[in-house]
């Protein structure tokens, strides 16, 4: 299943191929940060692609990519399986392909999710 296709980007549903972060999923380092400094990673990437939403087409994508990988990796730890927090990163996950769309269904823009995803990053950089 994948969301629609908007600028030849595809906000896929499903995993996407890593591209970007290879070593750090493949040293396992990834799998080595909480779960505040894995989501405030994924809200860099948020942010930036709100930053460049409507402004610079390839920086867009490339954030919007790079965050997807994010997201998927952090679905892939074995630490949030079986938990709600699970839930809400798949959740997160797909309110942000739909922001990327222009879908407005849930009326959740990239600047609301940019929001939501810096207090993970002040909690991380807080270490609580």
């Amino acid at each position: 299943m994948h969301c629609e296709i908007r600028g030849n980007l595809v906000c896929s549903l499903n995993k996407m191929e890593i591209k970007y972060h290879k070593q750090l999923a493949e040293s396992g380092k990834w799998f080595e940060l909480s779960i505040l400094e894995q989501m405030g990673n994924i809200g860099s990437e948020v942010g930036r692609a709100a930053k460049w939403q409507g402004k610079d087409e390839r920086n867009f994508r490339g954030a919007v990519e790079r965050a997807l990988e994010l997201f998927d990796l952090t679905l892939e730890d074995p630490r949030w399986r079986g938990m709600g927090r699970w839930r809400e990163i798949a959740t997160v996950r797909m309110l942000f392909c739909r922001a990327v769309e222009g879908d407005n269904e849930y009326k959740t823009s990239l600047n609301d999710l940019d929001k939501y995803f810096l207090q993970f990053a002040f909690a991380a950089r807080k270490n609580i």
